[in-house]
């Protein structure tokens, strides 16, 4: 030996896999992407669009998706705190309630822009 502590970390235990780490910080930036995706659709929704449906539907599906913008980067980071902890700890995985409710939400939105494309085709 040449006198260097061993400062490999591999035999800590509690130590999660970097592979996992690294998997959730991806999550994490898919939750940063899908909010800069919300962001630039409610934006475009009021700005580039104008002429879709009326305008208080076109303001309300757009503040919607403005919202839900802001309350991605916060969920997300909540969830990679979480599955931090986790990993960490050796825990169960946290529940999928934000998942859940961006889910619907989304799906809920779509739901209302068909039917608004549909009344004012019509």
């Amino acid at each position: 030996m040449d006198g260097v502590a061993d400062t490999d970390d591999d035999t800590t235990p509690n130590r999660p896999d970097e592979r996992f780490t690294l998997a959730s910080e991806r999550t994490f930036l898919a939750w940063i992407r899908t909010a800069l995706g919300l962001l630039a659709g409610g934006i475009a929704l009021l700005h580039v669009v104008p002429d879709f449906s009326t305008g208080w539907v076109r303001t309300t599906i757009a503040l919607v998706l403005i919202v839900l913008a802001i309350a991605a980067p916060i969920a997300g980071l909540r969830r990679w705190l979480q599955v931090k902890e986790a990993l960490e700890s050796g825990a169960a995985m946290p529940p999928e309630h934000d998942l859940w409710v961006f889910a619907i939400a989304i799906s809920a939105i779509g739901v209302v822009a068909a039917i608004a494309t549909i009344v004012s085709a019509a």
